[in-house]
């Protein structure tokens, strides 16, 4: 009969078919002979029984699978049962269609469809009935409806490809898959890193891990997350970073090795096989990497839409940085080697980003500068070879074209001749018998010459960085073990095939040979580990296709046979092919092509293109070029090149391979391509042969690289070429569900019977119940913890188990509607026996009674009613009226009681206030007073400050104007000597005048005689004027050069004003940055002076106190009144010094005012002397040399004034520059005013309160005014300054007579009020004197308070001490008192009374002082018995807790008391230095953490408490305080012991964790707490036999809630037994109940099948335990169910309804404490347990997500199960009395002795 996967339509080639016996496969794992044939077999069919059984499962209702042309199959539902004979099958589509499936027999019935309770299960080989249609739309359900992209299959890991970034390769996720047995959780990549990892540290073997996949599946991502996984689980423990440099080396081989085609972005073109090397603790150590089968050819050639290998584009894209200039690279669209595939760039990759990462990578591999610089150089001269034009002479020659310039570049940079690699690209020496030929070639070989050159380049620079990243790789050490992982390409077809396909699909016929060998291996291991005979198995063997191409005489041969002919070509070769091979069956010859052939490989049927076979398996290069090349004078090419290649095998496990390679005739075929291409896969496979292997194969959903997208087609054709339906195959052929006795036992208990379940063991019940269910008993066998189904047979208990589901449904609703009518009828019944009732007396009513009667009986009942109102009214009234009475002398008596309750309470209440404002008044009076003191301190010394600053500033203003009086007096001299000079000039003006009259009447007298001589006199008058012009010329010109000297003078002084100008904005800016500081420093005074008024709202109420208290200081202040005297006579003084200045300023004024008045007066004298220069002018004829000396004379006086004005312009700077710092000693002296107005507010405030020191208070406000009246006058005078700078100005600009008597009288006034400044600031000194004298007084009237105040502070504490005192005296008396009667029972008791004498002396109390004496000697001794040898369960266990750190601190009192510091310090070091000790040595001992954190807990405590700091103080009692350290602080030790309890805490987190880790998952998760309701959805998932240990733990054994609670009770009543601080004990279980949450979740998460509504139910039960546990142990208010929220919230979506858009808001409102990704995850995983139940459709998960997207928030899908709280250790003062405190005997302290 045909099998479920035959009935499919899966067909294998012919002559693929065997049957492998136990023998046989003994035989195939050891390997056979070189040629021999395999023998074929036919598997044994299945019974008849079966094929009825399977006929049985064609009922109504059930499910097939019908073949589709689009979706390959769907899926339709039977309408009718079928039945033997039956020629078609009644269908229906999903889509309503009904249609008629012919059957031509009973193996022609189409495949049937899972129930859906197996939809979607973790390994397809779960699944009831294994056939193609079943896998597609498992996978198909898995990926796109719950977004899971792994699903196993046997031993193969399937990966589909999502085409998104998914967040499940984070760390935790990896710490989450670690130490995991392989199907615990989810599939993963990581779960089989995990296995392979545990086999090898577990079985001390070698591991593989093949991933395969066509190019765009994700094989070299898959292959990366293996190796960061092996990184992140072995790290080793050297600093050499061996994980940081084995994954450093992806992005190097990627940018080389991969490249972008039509199918992938980053598509590998070359397989790789790393060896990751472990040392005996299984920790990295290294790692060494082989290569096979790199893409030459696509250097130079690419297709459309792809590119050349990343790593030109990269170097292209980064060609304008420095470091690449050199090369003189171009765009990558202008080289022909990266251009050729169109685009140039990938959408969403960044060369340059990608380039700096290659770098950074280089770099961390330890790769130098100069070596990276040698492999851009290469690579950058490959780019400018393609780049070289060969141009066509002739139709047999060539040449270079000579404008090109990238072939003198390509040789520049490679360092060869370009005349050389020019000849030798286009010609060819050929060596005949006799001679060397030198022959040209065309243009199409000079082409392929210059491409072999490019590929050679490329294929060497490939090896040698492989050859680099191997030795940064590989770290001195011994190898122990090594995992591999095999990233290599899978199966191709394609429209052309060529030799690269070839060898691909050659190396995956290997591989998957060697896969069906191992699972069928795997399989028999299973077989006779559950002791179940081994039965045939059959399976497609590719043994032939292998020998085809590899064997004697086979394809491989024959093309390294032909490659040995010069002329030998492509279609010789084909041939021969089909002449030597014609004949095989699975090589076939096309029917439309002569020019190609045919291989029937396992996966499918390739057409390969003979044409480039010959060429690329010689891989041949001119020797001309190659001498080229080693001529070169770059070392990496010469290297190449001039060294004979050393293929040297990495040292490994040698093993026998599993078939002998086939070894070639001539030595010269092992230099060809295809022959190192076999050499390299049969060490491949004997590696691969000498590990476990672990298979991950990756599939491509769909070909437009969409995320979630499933096209079934591309999926199915990947499925047959990858081996999964082998698998399948495999399995289905002999028992593929496999469920455990337990599973079995609780999803099928329904179908037993009440005896059946009474049988006893569970095992014997499920075998009683299989053979009476199942009869045929070769449909299932029971092994020895699991039970082997056939495929169907866990289909049809599901059948039968829902039938009786059906029928137990049916009779429940059949009771209860049952039920329903039978209440129905009774109810109606009941009701009409009523109406009945009523209907039969209305009639019995009229016939039985007459009008006479109806009237009596009317009149009866009137007459009734009334007497019974009047009766009822009585009674009522009566009570009324009791009522009333009673309530009155109620009310009355409650109103008195809460009358005198409200009094009781007011009274208290009074009390209350009383006494508490008297505590408050007590303590706020010491606070009041030392905060006023310190602040009129300091607020005084302040201001001593600022007023001795201002002096010093004042006394520097004082000195500038000296010095600006001496240089206006220096002025007025230069003024004063022009004067005498102008009077001069005046003089001889007048003598010349009197002498030109008396020579014009001389003239006049002899005008006569001179007629004559007029001529002459004229020609003299015009020579003279001549002269005259000359004269004025030359004036003229010398009056110009010093006008320009004069200006180059003014310049000069511009730029010395601004200079002056620009230090003064300095000035200014430093002033105002000072200012700033001031206003911050006033602002923060204001906030004084705020509290200072709340303290003086506050000191209201204790104004009374306050009064009778400063009463007591009047006899202290009878000074008050000589102050007051000497501050009258200053302000006597004062007023005396202001009339003073008054005057003078008055005087000042007049004198200024005079000098004005002279000033304008003056312009009568410019008019003389304008008028004489008129004059002058016109008499110019006469006399030249006058008018020349008049203007010389003219000419210094505008020298002199020009001089006056810069002098003007530089007194004025000056005193803009004092006012400037005027203005800035006015804000001061404006902020030190409202200094004094803050003081003086507080004053007042306090002034109000006590009127006895007004006065004293008002001296601040007085001195205040007096520093502002000054303050004023410096005002005034610098205002006076600056106008008589002003008028002073305006008289040097105008130069008169009378100029120097008035600058001589200003001068006098100015020393004049230098004078009065010096006075008063002499006055001013001597206030400043009186101000210090009453600063001493004030002080002294503070230190007279401070000093009452400490009488009454000491008053006060030594009446609590005699308090203290009297309460111990009477302690004592009351002892005394019972000692003294039981000592007088005793004497009567006893008549002894000399012995009762003795007794009573003997027992008389002593004082303790709380400490304990020990000698230097004993320190070591007493540490050693307190800390190292102290046993918790020992003598411990009777102690009270921190009894060890109480004595430990006692022993540290005496060191104190007795002021020795050595000792002190030797004794804590030994302290802290022994419980270090003691918790290293016991790391893993929870009983002495536990210990030891409550004694460092303590012993800190006692260190706070008794420190002597108040903060730690508040609490303590008057002995307590007795007991505090004296001489020494100890805060740093108490920052050691803290530092240390943090240790001891986390140490003691760390076991305790370790401890619960693995009971939660079994726990909360696994454990059926609810009875009942089954939450597990047993899945019959076959988890490897060499995964799992044997656990001889029991199922009685396994972990439940109850074991949780109690390991959570003992940890608990160990922290309360060592008396650890409840609130320390709190932040432990917050952290463990953080562990379980995070824990279960991270399981729920990465476990689909944990994932139901039932589940969710168990969750929330064990969730209540916890919270209960928490209530009994009164942890409520520690805030520890917090931590458990998310899983909480985690159940309530589990259980939640998940349909309707109000579901969906629901759950984002709800699900606040849960990730977006958490809760996406969680909806796509939900999977229902039983068939009543619905899944979530992807639409509802498309709400939700839209809901969440506007969430902010972490986006990881994993809890950090690995995060700590912040752990605190709160001061908690202890109660106990050092001194009461008695050391155990048990303890043997002798030497200690109390004080």
């Amino acid at each position: 009969m045909n099998t479920p996967l035959q009935q499919a339509g899966v067909t294998r080639p012919e002559g693929g078919v065997q049957e492998y016996s136990e023998s046989r496969a003994e035989q195939c794992a050891g390997g056979e002979p070189e040629g021999e044939q395999r023998e074929r077999s036919v598997s044994v069919d299945e019974p008849e029984s079966a094929v009825m059984a399977l006929q049985e499962l064609y009922t109504k209702y059930n499910r097939v699978w019908i073949p589709d042309a689009e979706q390959v199959w769907k899926s339709a539902e039977v309408l009718q049962d079928f039945t033997p004979g039956d020629r078609a099958l009644h269908l229906q589509l999903e889509d309503g269609t009904v249609l008629q499936y012919p059957v031509e027999g009973p193996g022609q019935l189409p495949p049937l469809r899972n129930p859906d309770i197996l939809v979607g299960e973790n390994d397809l080989t779960a699944l009831s009935y294994l056939h193609e249609p079943a896998v597609l739309h498992n996978l198909r359900v898995r990926f796109v409806d719950s977004r899971i992209i792994y699903t196993y299959c046997g031993i193969i890991l399937v990966a589909v490809n999502p085409y998104k970034q998914l967040p499940i390769y984070g760390d935790a996720v990896i710490h989450a898959y670690s130490g995991q047995n392989m199907g615990d959780l989810d599939p993963h990549i990581f779960a089989v890193a995990e296995e392979a990892y545990k086999q090898m540290a577990r079985n001390n073997r070698n591991q593989s891990i093949i991933v395969s996949g066509e190019s765009g599946a994700g094989k070299t991502v898959s292959a990366r997350y293996a190796m960061r996984y092996f990184a992140m689980v072995s790290k080793s423990s050297s600093n050499k970073r061996v994980e940081d440099k084995v994954l450093a080396s992806n992005p190097i081989t990627e940018a080389i090795g991969n490249a972008k085609t039509t199918r992938n972005d980053n598509s590998s073109r070359f397989g790789k096989y790393t060896e990751i090397s472990f040392d005996r603790r299984y920790q990295i150590i290294g790692a060494n990497m082989r290569t096979y089968l790199l893409e030459k050819s696509r250097v130079v050639f690419q297709s459309e839409n792809e590119r050349n290998y990343h790593i030109f584009y990269q170097m292209c894209a980064c060609a304008e940085q420095p470091e690449f200039k050199s090369l003189r690279l171009l765009s990558a669209d202008k080289f022909n080697y990266t251009c050729m595939g169109g685009d140039t760039e990938i959408q969403g990759v960044d060369d340059r980003a990608d380039m700096a990462e290659t770098r950074r990578t280089f770099n961390l591999l330890g790769l130098k500068e100069d070596f990276q610089a040698d492999v851009f150089k290469m690579l950058a001269a490959i780019l400018h070879l393609g780049n070289v034009v060969i141009k066509a002479v002739g139709s047999d020659q060539s040449s270079i074209s000579s404008s090109g310039s990238h072939l003198a570049v390509f040789c520049d940079l490679l360092g060869v001749r370009q005349e050389n690699m020019s000849r030798w690209l286009c010609h060819r020496r050929i060596v005949l018998a006799s001679e060397t030929v030198v022959k040209p070639q065309p243009r199409e070989r000079a082409i392929n010459a210059r491409d072999a050159l490019a590929k050679h380049l490329y294929a060497y620079l490939f090896d040698c960085v492989i050859h680099k990243i191997n030795q940064a790789l590989r770290v001195p050490g011994k190898q122990h073990s090594f995992i591999g992982v095999l990233d290599i390409y899978g199966f191709e077809t394609f429209d052309v095939n060529s030799f690269e396909q070839f060898c691909i699909n050659y190396a995956n016929e290997k591989l998957q040979q060697q896969f069906n060998l191992h699972v069928f291996k795997l399989e028999q291991e299973e077989y006779m580990k559950e002791d179940i005979p081994w039965t045939l198995i059959d399976f497609y063997d590719n043994q032939p296709v292998i020998d085809l191409i590899e064997a004697k005489m086979g394809i491989l041969d024959l093309l390294d046979e032909e490659c040995l002919f010069p002329q030998g070509t492509d279609m010789n070769w084909l041939q021969k092919l089909y002449n030597y091979l014609g004949s095989k069956p699975l090589f076939e010859k096309p029917r439309l092509s002569s020019e190609a052939f045919v291989i029937q490989h396992f996966a499918d049927k390739v057409e390969y293109q003979c044409k480039g076979f010959l060429e690329k398996n010689r891989d041949t290069l001119y020797e001309e070029l190659v001498n080229v090349m080693r001529a070169s004078k770059f070392p990496l090419l010469a290297d190449f090149y001039n060294e004979e290649e050393n293929n040297s095998v990495i040292k490994g496990v040698k093993v026998k391979a599993a078939r002998s390679g086939v070894k070639p005739a001539n030595k010269q075929l092992r230099t060809t391509v295809g022959d190192k291409f076999r050499s390299s896969l049969y060490l491949l496979m004997d590696t691969l042969n000498a590990t476990t292997p672990h298979y991950v194969r990756c599939i491509k959903p769909n070909e437009e690289k969409l995320p979630f997208e499933y096209d079934s087609k591309r999926v199915v054709q990947q499925l047959r070429a990858c081996g999964v339906l082998e698998t399948v195959h495999i399995s289905a052929q002999s028992y593929p569900s496999r469920w455990t006795y337990i599973e079995f036992y609780s999803r099928y208990s329904i179908l037993m019977s009440q005896a059946e379940l009474r049988a006893g063991e569970k095992k014997q019940i499920c075998r009683t119940v299989l053979q009476r269910l199942i009869p045929d008993s070769n449909q299932y066998k029971f092994g020895r913890t699991k039970i082997f189904f056939r495929a169907g047979q866990v289909a049809y208990l599901e059948k039968l188990r829902l039938d009786r589901l059906r029928t137990a449904c049916i009779t429940i609703q059949k009771h209860v509607r049952g039920w329903r009518q039978r209440q129905r009828y009774l109810s109606m019944r009941q009701a009409a026996i009523i109406i009945q009732q009523y209907v039969r007396g209305k009639r019995q009513i009229r016939r039985t009674l007459t009008a006479a009667a109806l009237k009596q009986a009317w009149a009866a009942v009137v007459i009734q009613r009334h007497c019974r109102g009047y009766l009822i009214r009585r009674i009522y009234l009566l009570l009324q009226a009791a009522t009333i009475t009673i309530q009155a002398y109620t009310r009355g008596w409650m109103a008195r009681k809460r009358y005198k309750k409200m009094v009781e309470e007011h009274k208290a209440l009074v009390l209350q206030k009383y006494a508490r404002a008297w505590l408050v008044r007590r303590r706020f009076q010491t606070m009041r007073r030392l905060v006023l003191n310190v602040q009129l301190s300091y607020r005084v010394q302040q201001l001593r400050k600022k007023i001795e600053e201002q002096n010093k500033e004042n006394r520097g203003l004082v000195e500038r104007l000296t010095s600006l009086a001496s240089a206006h007096a220096q002025g007025l001299d230069r003024a004063q000597a022009l004067e005498m000079e102008l009077s001069k000039a005046v003089s001889e003006k007048a003598s010349v005048e009197e002498r030109e009259k008396k020579r014009k009447e001389d003239t006049d007298q002899v005008i006569v005689q001179l007629q004559g001589e007029r001529d002459k006199a004229r020609l003299d008058s015009q020579t003279l004027q001549q002269k005259l012009k000359d004269s004025i010329e030359q004036m003229t010109d010398k009056f110009e050069k010093h006008k320009k000297k004069l200006m180059e003078d003014l310049e000069r002084e511009e730029r010395l004003r601004k200079v002056a100008e620009h230090s003064i904005e300095l000035q200014k800016e430093d002033l105002e940055k000072e200012i700033l500081i001031l206003k911050e420093e006033n602002r923060r005074l204001r906030e004084e002076k705020v509290q200072l008024q709340t303290q003086v709202e506050e000191d209201t109420q204790v104004n009374k106190e306050l009064q009778e208290q400063f009463s007591q200081l009047t006899k202290h202040v009878k000074v008050i009144p000589e102050l007051r005297k000497e501050i009258n006579s200053l302000q006597m003084e004062k007023d005396e010094t202001d009339r003073k200045i008054r005057e003078q300023t008055q005087q000042t004024r007049e004198k200024m005012n005079l000098i004005t008045r002279h000033l304008l007066g003056e312009a009568k004298e410019e008019e003389l002397i304008l008028r004489m220069k008129k004059e002058a002018t016109e008499n110019a004829d006469d006399e030249g040399d006058l008018l020349f000396a008049f203007d010389g004379l003219q000419n210094a006086t505008r020298v002199m004034e020009t001089q006056l004005r810069e002098q003007r312009e530089g007194y004025e700077s000056q005193v803009e520059a004092l006012v400037f710092k005027n203005d800035h000693l006015t804000r001061e002296n404006q902020q030190l005013q409202a200094l004094f107005q803050e003081k003086n507010d507080v004053n007042r405030s306090i002034g109000q309160e006590v009127a006895r020191l007004n006065a004293e208070n008002m001296v601040i406000p007085e001195l205040k005014q007096q520093v502002s009246e000054l303050q004023r006058h410096k005002q005034e005078l610098e205002t006076q300054l600056k106008e008589q700078s002003t008028e002073m100005t305006d008289k040097i600009m105008k130069v008169s007579n009378e100029l120097q008597s008035k600058l001589e009288e200003a001068h006098s006034q100015w020393r004049l009020l230098e004078e009065r400044n010096r006075q008063s600031e002499r006055e001013k000194e001597e206030l400043e004197r009186r101000l210090e004298e009453f600063e001493e007084e004030m002080e002294q009237i503070k230190r007279l308070q401070q000093a009452e105040s400490e009488a009454k502070n000491k008053f006060r504490q030594e009446t609590s001490r005699l308090t203290a005192e009297n309460m111990d005296f009477e302690e004592q008396l009351d002892m005394k008192d019972r000692t003294i009667k039981r000592l007088q029972d005793q004497i009567k008791a006893l008549q002894a009374p000399v012995k009762v004498d003795q007794k009573a002396a003997s027992v008389i109390p002593k004082e303790y002082l709380g400490m304990l004496e020990y000698k230097k000697v004993d320190e070591d001794k007493l540490v050693r018995t307190l800390i190292r040898e102290l046993k918790p369960r020992g003598v411990v266990v009777n102690m009270i807790p921190g009894l060890a750190a109480n004595l430990l601190f006692m022993c540290v009192r005496h060191a104190d008391y007795l002021n020795d510091g050595n000792k002190l310090k030797s004794l804590m070091h030994a302290i802290i230095t022994s419980i270090k000790q003691v918790i290293t040595d016991h790391q893993e001992n929870f009983e002495m953490l536990s210990f030891w954190l409550s004694n460092t807990y303590y012993l800190l405590n006692c260190l706070k408490q008794y420190s002597g700091e108040e903060e730690f103080m508040k609490h303590n009692t008057q002995r307590q305080n007795k007991n505090c350290l004296q001489n020494f602080d100890l805060s740093e030790h108490r920052q050691i012991l803290s530092d240390l309890a943090i240790r001891i805490y986390h140490q003691f987190i760390n076991i305790m964790e370790d401890t619960l880790f693995p009971m939660i998952v079994p726990a909360m998760l696994e454990h059926e707490s609810l009875q009942g309701i089954s939450s597990m959805k047993p899945t019959g998932f076959r988890k490897r036999s060499n995964s799992l240990l044997e656990d001889g733990r029991s199922e009685g054994e396994a972990h439940s809630i109850s074991s949780v609670l109690q390991l959570m009770n003992a940890f608990h009543s160990s922290m309360a037994q060592h008396g650890v601080e409840p609130q320390l004990q709190g932040q432990a279980i917050r952290q463990l109940f953080y562990l379980i949450g995070a824990t279960t979740l991270n399981s729920i998460l990465l476990r689909k099948d944990l994932c139901s509504c039932r589940k969710g139910m168990q969750i929330r039960c064990n969730i209540s335990y916890l919270e209960e546990w928490l209530r009994e142990k009164g942890l409520q208010g520690c805030s520890v169910m917090e931590t458990l929220g998310p899983l909480s919230q985690a159940a309530w979506l589990l259980q939640v309804n998940k349909t309707t858009d109000e579901d969906a808001a629901e759950i984002q409102q709800r699900c606040y404490e849960l990730s977006p990704v958490q809760i996406v995850k969680i909806l796509n995983s939900y999977t229902p347990i039983d068939d009543f139940e619905k899944r979530v459709a992807p639409s509802f998960v498309r709400k939700v997500q839209a809901l969440l997207q506007e969430r902010e928030g972490s986006n990881q899908l994993m809890m950090d199960a690995q995060y700590r709280f912040q752990v605190t250790f709160p001061f908690c003062p202890s109660t106990q009395a050092l001194e009461l405190l008695q050391v155990p005997s048990s303890l043997h302290l002798g030497f200690l002795t109390r004080i």
